[in-house]
C-alpha cells in the first residue's frame, strides 16, 4: 500500500513516539522491571547472638554494579523486626526498580528495658554507638562482597525508621561509630551516599558539616511526641531527669543543610505525629524514589521542603511552625 509522503512521516512519528513512551515507562530505578529473590546472611558475630541481614536482588539483570539501599527497623531498641510485612512490602518494591536492598537485624541494647526519661542519657547514646556499629558492621559485609551481589559500594544509602532513623543518622553522620573496639569498621574516606531518616534525629548538629554532609531525606510530623520534628529533649524529658537529652530532628538537620548549600528533601506532615516513622514506607514510596533518583543516583544538589496539610487535632503543646498555619 502505498502512503502519501505526510502520511508516512505522521505514521513514523506516533510510532517513535509509542517507542519513547515505552522507554519512559520502563525507565530503570523508576519503575517495576524485574522480578525479586531474596537471601539470608550472617553478616556478624557476637558473643550472645548472631546478626543477619535479608538482601533483596533484582532477577534477570545485566546491571552489575546496583545502587544498595540498606533499612534498619524500628522498635524502640527493645524490639521490632527486619522482615515485618511492610518492611518486606517497601524492599520488594524498590528491588523491582532495579535497587539492591537490605534490611538488618542489630542488637537491640534496650531489651527489656525502658528507653523513656527513667533510661540515663549515656545509656541512650550508648545505644545510639551500638546500633551505628552495626550498620557500619553490615555496610562492610555488602561492601567486601560488592562484586558476588552486584552492589556498588560508592552508592550504598540508608534508611530507617523510628529508632532506626536514630540509628541511621548516627551512622551516616556520627563518624567515630565507624570504629568499635579499637577496629575499624569502615575506612575513613568512605561516605555513604545518602540516608533517609524516617521520624529520626541527631545528638549533636556539630556532626553535619560541609565534609560530612551527604544528601538527606527526612520525613517528620511536627507533634512528634517521642523524637522531636525541631530541637527539643528526646521524649520531651524534662531537665534534672535521667533521661533529658537534647535532640536535633528534620526540620534543624534540614536547615543546617539549606545553610550549608547542600541537598536535602523534607517532607513535613504538620500536626503529624510518630506514627509517621512507619508510614512513609508504604504511602511515600514515589517520594523516597524521587530521592534516590534525582539526589543519589543523579547528584542534582536539590533543596526540598513538601509540606503536608495538618491532620488530627491540634497540638499546641509542641512547638509550632509558620509553614503549617497557613495549611
Amino acid at each position: 500500500m502505498y502512503l502519501p509522503s505526510y502520511q508516512l512521516f505522521l505514521l513514523l512519528l506516533v510510532v517513535s513516539l509509542l517507542e519513547a513512551s515505552k522507554g519512559f515507562a520502563q525507565a530503570r530505578y523508576l519503575d517495576s522491571l524485574f522480578s525479586v529473590q531474596i537471601e539470608t546472611f550472617t553478616y556478624a558475630e557476637k558473643p550472645d547472638e548472631s546478626l543477619e541481614l535479608d538482601l533483596y536482588l533484582p532477577q534477570n539483570d545485566r546491571e552489575k554494579l546496583r545502587p544498595l539501599l540498606l533499612y534498619v527497623h524500628g522498635g524502640g531498641f527493645s524490639g521490632g523486626q527486619r522482615n515485618g510485612d511492610r518492611t518486606n512490602q517497601f524492599c520488594q518494591r524498590l528491588a523491582k526498580k532495579g535497587y539492591a536492598v537490605a534490611t538488618m537485624s542489630y542488637t537491640l541494647t534496650m531489651k527489656g528495658q525502658s528507653f523513656s526519661c527513667d533510661q540515663p542519657t549515656p545509656n541512650k547514646i550508648n545505644t545510639f554507638r551500638v546500633a551505628a556499629n552495626d550498620i557500619a558492621r553490615a555496610t562492610r559485609f555488602l561492601a567486601e562482597r560488592s562484586e558476588e551481589f552486584g552492589v556498588n559500594a560508592n552508592q550504598i544509602v540508608l534508611a530507617g525508621s523510628s529508632a532506626g532513623a536514630e540509628a541511621v543518622l548516627h551512622a551516616a553522620y556520627w563518624r567515630d561509630t565507624w570504629v568499635a573496639d579499637g577496629q575499624e569498621l569502615l575506612p575513613e574516606d568512605f561516605s555513604y551516599a545518602g540516608v533517609i531518616s524516617m521520624a529520626g534525629a541527631l545528638v549533636s548538629l556539630d556532626w553535619v558539616t560541609e565534609e560530612s554532609a551527604i544528601p538527606t531525606q527526612f520525613f517528620h510530623g511536627t507533634c512528634d511526641n517521642l523524637v522531636p520534628y525541631g530541637e527539643a529533649p528526646h521524649h520531651y524529658c524534662s531537665v534534672g531527669e535521667p533521661g533529658y537529652m537534647p535532640l536535633y530532628g528534620a526540620e534543624v538537620i534540614s536547615a543546617k543543610l539549606r545553610e550549608l548549600g547542600k541537598p536535602y528533601y523534607l517532607y513535613t506532615v504538620c500536626q503529624g505525629r510518630h506514627e509517621w516513622a512507619g508510614r512513609p514506607l508504604s504511602t511515600n514510596v514515589a517520594e523516597i524514589t524521587d530521592f534516590l533518583y534525582h539526589d543519589v543516583l543523579n547528584q542534582e544538589r536539590r533543596q526540598l521542603h513538601t509540606i503536608q496539610a495538618s491532620e488530627g487535632e491540634s497540638c499546641s503543646d509542641y512547638p509550632q511552625f509558620n509553614y503549617c498555619e497557613s495549611n
